[in-house]
C-alpha cells in the first residue's frame, strides 16, 4: 500500500533534480523543483521555469524567454552564460514542456 501510494505522490506531485549550474543563482547544482503540466497552472509565457524534454539532452529546466510569434515553439535559456539553451539548439516545441516549475527546494546547506 505505502509503495502504491508513494508512485501515485510521485506521478501527481514529480519532483526534479537540477543538475548543474545552467540556471544559477537562482537554481543550484542539486536542488530540487516541483514542475506540473500547464494544464493544471496555466500556459506558458515568459519567464516561466519549464522542464521540458529535448530528444538530443533529454530532460531539462530552463527559463522560457519569449515565446516564438505565430508558433508553438519556445526559446528557453539559462540564466549562466555557458548554459546549453536555444541558443545552441534553438527552439523548442510546446509539446516537449512536462511541466511548468511552481516549487522550488533548496539543498541543505554545508555548515562552514
Amino acid at each position: 500500500m505505502l509503495k502504491h501510494l508513494a508512485a501515485l505522490m510521485r506521478r501527481l506531485w514529480p519532483l526534479y533534480r537540477v543538475s548543474g549550474y545552467s540556471l544559477w543563482p537562482l537554481y543550484d547544482d542539486g536542488d530540487y523543483v516541483l514542475a506540473l503540466h500547464p494544464l493544471l497552472v496555466g500556459r506558458v509565457k515568459p519567464g516561466d521555469v519549464i522542464v521540458f524534454h529535448h530528444p538530443s539532452y533529454g530532460t531539462m529546466i530552463k527559463q522560457v524567454e519569449h515565446v516564438v510569434p505565430g508558433s508553438n515553439d519556445l526559446y528557453v535559456v539559462g540564466t549562466h552564460e555557458h548554459s546549453t539553451d536555444s541558443r545552441e539548439f534553438g527552439v523548442i516545441a510546446i509539446r516537449s514542456v512536462i511541466g511548468k516549475v511552481v516549487w522550488h527546494i533548496r539543498k541543505p546547506r554545508q555548515a562552514a
